[in-house]
């Protein structure tokens, strides 16, 4: 009964750090998210548009970004952040904190996007796109009147999974000055030898990860219905 007590006085002290955290985080993954989507997003129409069976093929042009997707997505995120410090002092001011890591997080998350959003929009019935080339349609409107909409229930798919990917990614910067609740978990958990903490950041991490699947569970079943 004494533990527990204890379990709770401490959970009170701790609170306005966790809420801090909290929002740190929240900070980082959505934005992060944000940004990546519109990076993604161009990527995978331009890769979508430039395929061998797109429409408008480019060798060149989908080899490049191919390459440079994958280049991007084998980089472990831990070592993406060291390798993007200069690159994100130099758009930021600094590499530490939290609006500091939106930067690699953004970077590290964007060709995992495009790839997502390209198979999506490759998901779509080739007959759906070639019956919309009989009526004479742009390539423009081919992109945002055919296969956005027929892709867009598998793109927010997309982006919910990106987006929990995020807050996994927000906690690990945590670990090289980025703050958030990977910060807490380390600077007051593991450094100080205190599982509570630990046992909060866990806590909050696993119902943040709930809360946006649900979140994006249902927007699909809107959208797809």
């Amino acid at each position: 009964m004494e533990a527990l007590v204890t379990f709770f006085e401490k959970s009170l002290a701790m609170k306005s750090v966790l809420i801090d955290a909290l929002l740190e985080t929240l900070t980082m993954s959505l934005v992060s998210t944000f940004l990546a989507t519109l990076i993604g997003f161009v990527l995978a129409i331009i890769l979508i548009t430039t395929d061998k069976n797109g429409i408008a093929p480019n060798a060149y042009t989908y080899k490049f970004l191919d390459v440079t997707i994958n280049m991007l997505r084998s980089f472990p995120f831990i070592i993406l952040i060291i390798v993007l410090f200069p690159v994100t002092k130099f758009l930021v001011g600094k590499h530490t904190g939290t609006f500091a890591m939106i930067v690699p997080l953004t970077i590290g998350t964007a060709p995992f996007i495009a790839r997502m959003i390209e198979g999506a929009f490759k998901e779509v019935d080739s007959s759906v796109v070639e019956a919309a080339k009989s009526f004479g349609t742009s390539k423009f409107q081919i992109i945002f009147r055919v296969l956005l909409p027929e892709a867009f229930p598998s793109i927010i798919s997309a982006i919910t999974l990106s987006l929990i990917i995020i807050v996994g990614f927000s906690a690990m910067a945590g670990t090289v000055g980025g703050g958030g609740l990977g910060a807490v978990a380390m600077n007051y958990g593991y450094y100080r030898f205190d599982g509570i903490y630990i046992f909060w950041t866990v806590f909050i991490l696993i119902v943040l990860v709930q809360i946006f699947q649900s979140i994006g569970d249902f927007l699909y079943k809107i959208i797809k219905h």
